[in-house]
């Protein structure tokens, strides 16, 4: 599978690399971008599936529906790559039902650093192959990429910044 185009995100998060990945390797908190209706949804969801394996080991399988701009949508995707608590990669499987981006190769590394974890998210990409897909494909195919990657990596930053607050505040109460 080809996907010629390339997305990545960077963040700190304040916390130790197995905390990140940990709450990364939970699809429901990853994607929950897409399970809420937004403007860049088109006021559409769609919701998440996993198999018995949680989309937390090798092969592990994670679906995807729902109506997007009227349109249905749908997506399965395979754990290709986990690595607890460096890297995590999926891809898609079959031939997805999207509108802006065709195959996709989707991941996640993570790196100590002092004080926390630098968070790299990232998607490989191709254009949908036919029909008004591909024209939206090459017309926001970019756009997507970025807001979706953006929209993970901050969400953890998010969570991490809140979870750090009240231990912060907590210990300056003690001083």
């Amino acid at each position: 599978m080809i996907l010629p185009r390339h997305y990545e995100y960077s963040a700190f998060l304040p916390a130790p690399p197995r905390a990140v990945f940990d709450y990364l390797d939970d699809h429901a908190q990853l994607s929950s971008h897409m399970s809420e209706s937004s403007w860049m949804m088109g006021k559409g969801r769609m919701s998440i599936e996993v198999d018995r394996g949680g989309g937390r080991r090798l092969g592990s399988e994670i679906r995807l529906s729902g109506r997007v701009l009227g349109a249905e949508l749908s997506v399965t995707e395979s754990v290709i790559e986990r690595d607890p608590p460096r890297i995590k990669i999926w891809q898609t499987t079959g031939s997805p039902r999207l509108l802006i981006v065709g195959h996709y190769r989707m991941g996640f590394q993570i790196g100590a650093e002092p004080g926390g974890s630098m968070l790299t998210v990232f998607i490989d990409y191709a254009l949908p192959q036919f029909g008004p897909a591909r024209w939206l494909g090459r017309l926001l195919g970019a756009f997507y990429a970025r807001w979706c990657t953006q929209q993970m990596g901050e969400g953890a930053k998010r969570h991490f910044v809140e979870v750090a607050a009240p231990a912060v505040q907590n210990v300056s109460r003690l001083e």
